[in-house]
């Protein structure tokens, strides 16, 4: 097969964030752009020469052009076989899975996650390691360094390479492997979880549920494991075909932008179970009928829980969060006397103590929760452990989370998210605010006083790396927070994201309206950084 070398120039916008590569679909059309960055994964990993490669994403606009852009230059780069999922369609957790079970070398993911999609929308790219997790910043560096020299691609001249039918195919030396997306991943969440409790549960004709896959790529995966290996009634998952461009809508699965499932659970002759997934099936949020469980809860609640459940009733080595996520689940884990790791927000942070078989289960407020069954946060595995915990329990989603607040105290929490500041005001608004720290602590702010200020930095047990610049900390005497941090998952300037914490164990104090019990912080959290002023905005665009 002819291979062409083709010459270019690099682009100084490539450096990889927390989840790869995001752009706007406009930036990865552009000429050798895509190009330019797969060839630097190529030319930063050598291990991937003569190695097996996993390649699929969530099915938005451009992923079908990527993939096809991505096989040529896989065949260029001497890779020696590529299994990519039909359609080019893989879930996050399922190509980690696929990564892990066939011992590959890596894997390229193909996702902007809940960004939205279309032609007008995000797209996305990042390298999974050959453990199935995101790529460290050893790595993450490495290509951002290869990516700032490129001056030629390599890629093949092939015809159009079928990847709509499962099968096996040449493509010059290289294999191409077409497998079925789902089948692989529905078969292990069939080992982890007690798929008898739960098809007993949804035959009961007592109990019901929704899940709404929002036209993004867990809706086959969701059909297949709920509907046909559960036996839920059809129309159980809505929104279940994967769409280019998310049915216009935005594949975040909160309560802002899953208003369908929202207004559903919080109606009239609400189902009993309601949950959802994001683009590419990495997220999850959960709502029992006029009640939703925060991320937060949700990862302390399954930890709790997790005895009850056919894969953990052994214990848990170990737990871990990320710095602005609750501490709910470290209450769990003293009680528990297991370990509970505190890192800076990333998947790939969880991947080293994953590895190094310290903890079991972990999660981000951001709606991301996992276990160490894959090295990716998993949406519909979450879903699926709530719905065992159902199945076990007999009880309502709101009874377990109240009944856990009983025991566990209420960990009152929120996130408010400021969308699309422009970056310069978002950098002097996280400057100006790190410049007080000195003066804070011992200052009172009504009944609060702040016991200390910081930048959160964390040094890995496993490894000893060091992470620093993480998040701005005000953490008070009663062990309230506030969190402020500047997220790099948009593509349109920057995200100013604010995080408020406070712990109540008063046991007639706990059913509380959530932001009208963190008022005072809230406030506080405005005040002190100046938000109004500094950002333009005089509220948050979404509260969570």
């Amino acid at each position: 097969m002819e291979i062409s070398v083709v010459s270019t120039r690099p682009f100084t916008d490539q450096k990889p964030g927390t989840s790869g590569l995001r752009k706007q679909v406009s930036s990865f059309r552009r000429p050798h752009y895509l190009e330019n960055f797969v060839q630097s994964i190529f030319d930063s990993q050598p291990m991937l020469r003569g190695s097996e490669l996993v390649l699929g994403g969530d099915g938005r606009f451009f992923n079908r052009e990527a993939v096809q852009i991505i096989l040529r230059m896989a065949c260029a780069n001497e890779i020696r076989k590529v299994t990519v999922g039909r359609g080019g369609i893989l879930s996050t957790p399922a190509a980690s899975h696929l990564i892990r079970t066939r011992g590959a070398a890596g894997g390229i993911v193909l996702s902007a996650s809940h960004n939205p999609g279309g032609p007008g929308g995000d797209f996305g790219i990042k390298f999974n390691v050959a453990n199935g997790g995101p790529a460290p910043e050893s790595v993450t560096g490495a290509i951002h360094a290869a990516s700032l020299e490129v001056d030629h691609y390599r890629i093949a001249r092939s015809p159009h390479i079928d990847i709509d039918h499962v099968g096996r195919r040449q493509a010059g030396e290289m294999e191409v492997e077409v497998v079925d997306p789902v089948h692989d991943y529905a078969d292990l969440m069939e080992s982890l979880f007690d798929f008898p409790a739960m098809r007993d549960l949804l035959h009961s004709g007592s109990f019901t549920m929704r899940f709404d896959a929002m036209h993004a790529v867990t809706g086959p995966y969701a059909e297949e494991i709920l509907e046909q290996r559960l036996g839920a009634p059809a129309g159980t998952v809505m929104r279940k075909e994967p769409l280019a461009d998310f049915g216009g809508c935005h594949p975040d699965p909160n309560l802002t932008h899953a208003r369908e499932l929202g207004q559903l659970m919080y109606g009239r002759g609400a189902p009993d179970f309601g949950a959802a997934s994001d683009g590419d099936g990495d997220r999850n949020m959960i709502l029992g009928a006029g009640f939703f469980v925060s991320p937060s809860d949700s990862l302390a609640v399954l930890a709790a829980n997790a005895h009850l459940i056919p894969a953990y009733r052994g214990g848990l080595k170990g737990v871990a969060r990320s710095m602005p996520t609750s501490q709910a689940i470290d209450a769990v884990a003293d009680a528990l006397g297991i370990p509970c790791y505190e890192t800076p927000t990333g998947w790939k942070f969880f991947g080293n103590l994953l590895d190094d078989g310290r903890i079991t289960l972990c999660g981000e407020e951001s709606f991301g929760t996992s276990s160490d069954h894959v090295r990716e946060k998993d949406g519909l595995w979450a879903v699926l452990f709530w719905l065992n915990l159902i199945a076990v329990r007999n009880q309502p989603v709101a009874t377990i989370v109240r009944e856990h607040w009983q025991r566990y105290g209420r960990h009152y929490y929120t996130r408010h998210d400021y969308e699309e500041i422009e970056s310069g005001r978002a950098d002097a608004l996280m400057s100006r605010l790190r410049a007080t720290f000195p003066e804070l602590p011992g200052r009172r702010f009504g009944s609060l006083r702040v016991r200390t200020a910081d930048d959160f930095s964390y040094r890995d047990p496993v490894d000893d790396s060091v992470s620093t610049g993480q998040g701005l900390r005000i953490l008070f005497e009663d062990g309230s927070r506030i969190v402020f941090r500047l997220s790099g998952t948009g593509t349109m300037g920057a995200t100013l994201r604010v995080y408020v914490e406070r712990h109540e164990t008063r046991t007639d104090q706990l059913d509380e309206d959530n932001q009208a019990a963190l008022a005072a912080l809230i406030e506080i959290a405005g005040s002190v950084a100046d938000i109004r002023n500094l950002t333009g905005k005089d509220a948050p665009d979404v509260i969570t």
